[in-house]
């Protein structure tokens, strides 16, 4: 496994992992891959970055972010489904914070409460319940 820094060109590869991670959390975003893209494009041109990860000359998943003062903060991280459980996630985290993190003393993230298996995740890396963010649809 490697990761590698994406860039504007990579946006339409982006998309598509996050379309499907969209759909894999439950999330009610209903923008199409082309949208998908173009927002993606917008935030590699701005103030994100993001990594693909590689595993066997294929991109297997990918962590976009961005830093703020006192935080990275992870807005979207993916491994495809086929790819889970193979440790791959682990290890892209680990490069993460050792290679691109190293600096920062605290990581965000947001989970949504019905996405079990990514809360699972989140902790056995250590995070902790820090925020519960609460809507009223009308």
């Amino acid at each position: 496994m490697r990761c590698r820094n994406a860039t504007v060109e990579d946006a339409p590869v982006l998309a598509q992992m996050n379309h499907q991670l969209i759909r894999d959390e439950g999330h009610r975003n209903r923008m199409s891959v082309d949208e998908l893209a173009q927002r993606m494009r917008h935030w590699l041109e701005g103030e994100y970055q993001a990594v693909l990860i590689e595993d066997r000359e294929e991109i297997v998943g990918y962590a976009l972010f961005k830093r703020e003062a006192e935080w990275v903060y992870v807005r979207q991280f993916f491994v495809r489904s086929e790819r889970r459980r193979q440790g791959i996630g682990r290890a892209a985290w680990a490069w993460l914070c050792e290679s691109k993190w190293r600096e920062s003393p605290r990581i965000r993230l947001d989970v949504l409460v019905g996405n079990v298996v990514a809360i699972q995740f989140w902790r056995s890396l250590g995070f902790e319940d820090y925020c519960l963010t609460m809507e009223l649809a009308r």
